[in-house]
């Protein structure tokens, strides 16, 4: 059944009607060039990065979130923004071949809420000139909780609200990116502002809530075992059809069967790898 079902999404993913809901579990795989070490990408292994592999606390270790937290409190907000930025930003990790199918289909509008760059440099090489929304947290200077760039002729520029050329593909960045410029959704204070203003319509930008209406969504290497994964989710996919799409989790915990029943997502049992295997049978193994 499962087989059927994704060869059904596959046929209609390039029509521009589902969006791509990229988790962490689509960066397995990715390693360092020279030291073969995976990215860090799931909570754990980004607090143990963040802490020189040393284990915090059981409650700290929790979530990324919450460790961010203390040590935001011991050493500031800019030492997580440099540590985000050290990882993310660095270009020698090997490239994954799921972020360079979905450019290849060159769909309109994509969910990435991993910080890495992976999509955003697959979009660059093959030159396609597209609109970057950064999501930002706790600013003074603007009820908005996010940040524009267009990319054209080789780089990117910041751009207002009302210059956005709502024709482009769209690249969305949730919990931030460094690329162009390094900023991040990653503490516990960050969140309670950021999922605040979710709720509050300030964290989307309009002509994505219009654009949005009646989309399926399709959860790949995405888990709802946070409440802050379970939160953000939710507010991104207001107004989706009905059902609202599809989750890919081969070993759902009770609390994710029961989120995807109270969101209308349907469930399907198999690992995200399953979906491109079949769209391109070609790609790299991920282990």
């Amino acid at each position: 059944m499962n087989n059927s079902l994704l060869k059904e999404i596959l046929a209609q993913l390039g029509s521009g009607e589902i969006v791509p809901y990229l988790g962490q579990g689509v960066l397995r795989g990715v390693v360092d060039r020279d030291t073969g070490k995976p990215i860090p990408a799931d909570s754990d292994s980004l607090i143990l990065a963040m802490t020189g592999g040393q284990p915090m606390s059981p409650r700290l270790m929790y979530e990324f979130s919450r460790a961010a937290m203390h040590l935001e409190n011991k050493k500031g907000r800019s030492f997580i923004e440099r540590f985000l930025t050290q990882v993310y930003g660095s270009d020698n990790w090997t490239p994954s071949p799921v972020h360079q199918w979905l450019t290849d289909l060159d769909l309109p509008y994509i969910i990435d809420c991993n910080r890495d760059t992976q999509l955003q440099h697959c979009y660059i090489a093959a030159e396609r000139k597209h609109t970057l929304v950064v999501g930002a947290a706790r600013l003074a200077a603007t009820p908005y909780r996010f940040d524009l760039y267009q990319f054209e002729d080789g780089k990117y520029r910041k751009i207002a609200l009302e210059q956005v050329d709502t024709a482009l593909p769209v690249i969305f960045k949730p919990h931030g990116t460094p690329l162009p410029k390094p900023g991040y959704v990653a503490s516990d204070a960050d969140f309670v502002d950021y999922i605040t203003e979710l709720m509050g319509g300030f964290a989307i930008p309009d002509w994505i809530k219009l654009h949005r209406k009646n989309k399926r969504y399709l959860f790949l290497g995405q888990h709802f075992n946070r409440d802050t994964e379970r939160m953000v989710m939710s507010d991104m996919i207001y107004d989706a059809a009905e059902p609202a799409g599809w989750v890919l989790i081969d070993q759902p915990s009770d609390k994710e069967r029961k989120v995807c029943e109270r969101k209308n997502l349907q469930l399907i049992e198999a690992d995200w790898s399953s979906l491109l295997a079949l769209a391109n049978p070609s790609a790299t193994e991920v282990a």
